[in-house]
């Protein structure tokens, strides 16, 4: 089941079903209330086959898109260099601070975090943030969402935790992760978390063999496969929940591949007007371009 979030005519968040067609359908709980706040139906834990139709079906491009979870509860957990090839593109960059090739290939999941206020809907454009930085990179990523919180959540047990999986553009001011020497001001700038356009339900996607592509003005940059992970889903969630107790709601950013920006020699930074597309095999396209 594909989920997303708009804001209708009155000006209200409504929660949809994406149909087979193409078209969206506003949701409702078996009591009648429209559904209006993902995270909410998240955290009831209400089997989705209970919920009703509201009203009737609307074209997606007649709609005002908005993140699938507009506003998260939590900062989103990013996780860093989960790639092989990425991994080593990042610290031949320079830009992977203090660290040597052989530092490259991480042998613990490297994880931090991006605040909430990053978060923008498809089409939604990205700050250039002119006189701040001068070094805008772009990083396609699966995201997955939690559907059932828990502590000490073991590799075995963790897909039974996650509600679905949706589109991430971890967007970075590489200028600001070199200097600081640590990641989360470069990730964290307003309009740094492009997500959507929905969320597909756990139950219909395998999240541990997708293709991920990403497009820059419509050229091919980023190009792989979930299953080339370093680290896979379920060593997230356990590693992750080993001492911080996750919750319906939470966002795991599982990494990019390479083809990022800094990858290139010079650097290809992205400047106002440049479109970056990425694609997820069943989950969707996620369009933004720079010029905020």
């Amino acid at each position: 089941m594909k989920i997303l979030t708009f804001r209708n005519t009155n000006g209200q968040n409504t929660v949809a079903q994406l149909t087979s067609t193409g078209n969206v359908q506003p949701l409702a709980y078996p009591d009648g209330r429209p559904v209006n706040d993902l995270q909410a139906l998240i955290e009831s834990n209400l089997s989705l086959a209970l919920l009703k139709f509201d009203g009737p079906e609307l074209t997606f491009d007649s709609i005002k898109l908005l993140a699938p979870i507009p506003q998260p509860k939590r900062n989103i957990f990013c996780v860093g260099k989960n790639y092989i090839n990425h991994a080593h593109e990042f610290t031949k960059s320079g830009f992977d601070a203090g660290q040597t090739a052989k530092d490259a290939i991480p042998t613990d999941p490297i994880v931090f975090s991006k605040t909430p206020e990053t978060v923008i809907a498809h089409k939604d454009k990205i700050w250039e943030a002119e006189g701040v930085s001068d070094a805008l990179d772009y990083e396609a990523e699966l995201a997955v969402i939690i559907g059932k919180g828990g502590r000490g959540i073991s590799k075995e047990n963790a897909l039974d935790h996650v509600w679905g999986y949706t589109i991430i553009n971890d967007m970075t001011a590489r200028d600001w992760q070199k200097r600081h020497k640590q990641w989360h001001l470069g990730k964290s700038f307003d309009t740094f978390g492009p997500m959507g356009p929905v969320i597909v339900t756990a139950d219909d996607i395998d999240a541990s063999n997708l293709n991920l592509k990403c497009w820059i003005n419509g050229e091919l940059r980023q190009n792989t496969n979930t299953r080339d992970l370093i680290f896979d889903i379920p060593t997230l969630i356990e590693t992750i929940s080993a001492g911080i107790t996750l919750i319906p709601g939470d966002i795991i950013a599982t990494g990019t591949p390479e083809g990022v920006g800094i990858g290139f020699n010079p650097p290809r930074f992205l400047k106002r007007g440049d479109v970056v597309a990425i694609e997820i095999e069943g989950i969707g396209l996620l369009e933004n371009e720079i010029g905020l």
